[in-house]
């Protein structure tokens, strides 16, 4: 064990050892493996006796070699599907990440407020608001960037993330303002006919 923090040179190698030996999510193998093809036999094995041991040491030295051969003749094999692994692993990735991110479309002509993050001129300590504006969105950019100008007709050359901005005149919350708008409409049209087949019911 290592007493000091100063000693972690020491354990470099079996750190390294542990992460080339070990399967990566990601692709699905060991680094090991994509590298030469074949899993590696760490010293455990060596100490107590395991099933590859077993029988690489049962087999002749020239089928030994005919083995480690068609295995590395199949390494390419296995980097494409480690490849397509990491591509669908991805995939997974993305489709778990974008169920919490909440659309927010802009259109050029739109009000917004501006967020005052800490390198603007405006951050001058904790008691000064958070937003700034109303802006109008000028033009929209791909990757979610905005152009944005003042009322008065100036126009920053400088692009803006659509992270930093909420609509104006709105609650900085995820989702669309129309639809809680229209969800308290159904909820109050239902609420009223509730209310009339109550008033019939006692009649």
């Amino acid at each position: 064990m290592i007493q000091s923090s100063r000693q972690w040179n020491e354990k470099l190698p079996f750190t390294l050892l542990g992460y080339c030996t070990t399967v990566r999510t990601s692709v699905g193998v060991t680094p090991y493996l994509l590298v030469y093809g074949t899993e590696v036999v760490i010293p455990a094995e060596v100490e107590i006796t395991s099933l590859q041991v077993i029988v690489e040491a049962e087999i002749e030295d020239n089928e030994w070699v005919k083995t480690h051969l068609e295995q590395l003749t199949m390494i390419d094999e296995k980097r494409m599907a480690a490849v397509c692994h990491g591509q669908l692993y991805q995939q997974r990735m993305a489709r778990a990440n974008n169920k919490k991110v909440w659309p927010r479309n802009f259109e050029v002509g739109q009000l917004i407020l501006r967020r005052i993050l800490p390198h603007h001129k405006e951050a001058k300590g904790k008691f000064t608001p958070n937003w700034k504006g109303p802006y109008i969105i000028r033009k929209l950019l791909p990757k979610g960037a905005l152009y944005l100008g003042d009322i008065e007709g100036n126009d920053p050359k400088t692009a803006v993330n659509a992270d930093a901005v909420k609509r104006w005149g709105s609650k900085c919350v995820p989702g669309n303002t129309e639809n809680a708008k229209e969800k308290k409409e159904k909820m109050g049209k239902s609420a009223a006919a509730r209310n009339r087949t109550s008033s019939s019911s006692r009649t």
